[in-house]
């Protein structure tokens, strides 16, 4: 063999070496934010379909309690919480309940395993899910409170609140609903635990405070919803508290975050089992 054909040799395997490292390395990781928009519209997408149903439950359900506590409430604070308490529980029903019933879907169905060979952030997975479901709530809410300021002969003034209880309170209320979802051993425990979760948003939430025991008074603290809650309702009054309900928001916002939190921490825990 002569040196030209040695080095043609040595040559040879050096760059099949350098082109199988090149085959065998992975994309980089896609950045959070477009991470998150793309999961945000591919679940916008995908509930799309349900739309109009979804809003037409969400919002009759809250106008049939205020209907129904009309009979029992004439004014005043309690109306103002009936009011406030009935439009939160639009974004309840679909933040906390359905998503819980989402998550546990998905990690039944096996439909983590396909988020989990993506290269995105859980967060994003969770944050992008969440934003959807929260989306649709705007609506519902509107006309909720629309209504039910109407019926009790509450001032509209206040609604732009709206703005910025919707966001807040949904975030909580999905992170709790995505947490119990992916925690949950089995479907129907999170569809179970959804449910529950919808029905403590209810009873605590659009019940007046002042005919509630401490016990109940104290468990409707715990609630992320309760502070969505007080906000909108001291706007109804005539000369609101703006720190207090600049604070309600802030506990209800630092909610959000620490339950988003633990819904990216359980949906790691799902998706590596």
């Amino acid at each position: 063999m002569t040196t030209a054909d040695a080095a043609a040799a040595a040559v040879v395997p050096a760059d099949t070496a350098a082109a199988a490292a090149d085959a065998g390395a992975l994309a980089p990781r896609a950045r959070f934010l477009p991470a998150l928009a793309a999961v945000y519209r591919a679940q916008l997408s995908r509930a799309r379909v349900a739309r109009i149903p979804l809003l037409f439950v969400a919002t009759f359900q809250s106008v049939g309690i205020m209907v129904l506590m009309r009979g029992v409430v004439d004014g005043g604070t309690e109306a103002q919480a009936v009011v406030a308490g009935s439009s939160v529980l639009v974004v309840a029903f679909v933040a906390l309940n359905l998503l819980a019933q989402y998550f546990g879907q998905l990690r039944a169905g096996g439909g983590l395993d396909h988020y989990a060979t993506l290269p995105v952030p859980p967060a994003s997975v969770v944050l992008g899910a969440a934003a959807a479901y929260a989306s649709f709530t705007l609506p519902g809410t509107l006309v909720t409170a629309v209504f039910g300021c109407l019926l009790f002969g509450l001032p509209l003034g206040g609604l732009w609140i709206l703005a910025a209880v919707v966001p807040l309170a949904g975030a909580a209320l999905a992170g709790l609903g995505a947490a119990l979802g992916l925690l949950a051993p089995r479907q129907e425990l999170a569809t179970l635990a959804g449910q529950l979760g919808m029905s403590a948003a209810l009873l605590l939430g659009v019940l007046p405070a002042e005919r509630m025991p401490d016990v109940i008074v104290w468990a409707r603290d715990l609630l992320p919803s309760t502070y969505g809650v007080e906000a909108f309702a001291r706007t109804f009054a005539p000369h609101p508290d703006w720190a207090l309900v600049a604070a309600d928001l802030a506990v209800c916002g630092a909610v959000g975050v620490l339950s988003l939190s633990v819904a990216t921490w359980a949906y790691r825990r799902a998706a590596v089992r």
